[in-house]
């Protein structure tokens, strides 16, 4: 092996180690910044008017399906749960996104609008419970 390959090697080897030193502490970092971003809409999730009417609306519309609600906060996400299906409301820097599960197995993912009408939110999770 000639001095400049020993040397390339040495180098590579420093810059990974690096790497991995420093990865923990950047991807915390960014963690943080994520985490940061979405605080406003997390926020608004919570102690919004969305929420309320949306939670009221789904009740009312499962019990006449005779199914029971379960209604559970999860750090900033909100999530409900209905037989197999779920709903959960999960805030991101870039908004709320409701994901719709069945099982383990996500069945939709949606931005959610926070100002507009949380029927439609509460009518696409119901129809999810009617086809079972």
């Amino acid at each position: 092996m000639s001095f400049l390959d020993n040397l390339e090697n040495n180098l590579k080897a420093l810059e990974s180690r690096e790497e991995r030193v420093r990865g923990p502490k950047h991807r915390a970092e960014q963690d943080r910044n994520r985490v940061k971003a979405a605080q406003p809409h997390a926020e608004q999730l919570r102690n919004g008017k969305f929420t309320s009417e949306l939670l009221d609306r789904v009740v009312t519309l499962a019990h006449g399906l005779r199914t029971k609600v379960y209604i559970n906060w999860s750090g900033n996400s909100l999530r409900l749960d209905a037989r197999e299906h779920r709903l959960e409301l999960q805030p991101t820097h870039d908004g709320v996104f409701a994901v719709f599960s069945t099982g383990y197995d996500v069945t939709g993912r949606e931005k959610v609008d926070l100002n507009g009408d949380p029927e439609k939110l509460a009518q696409a999770f119901l129809r999810l419970l009617q086809r079972s």
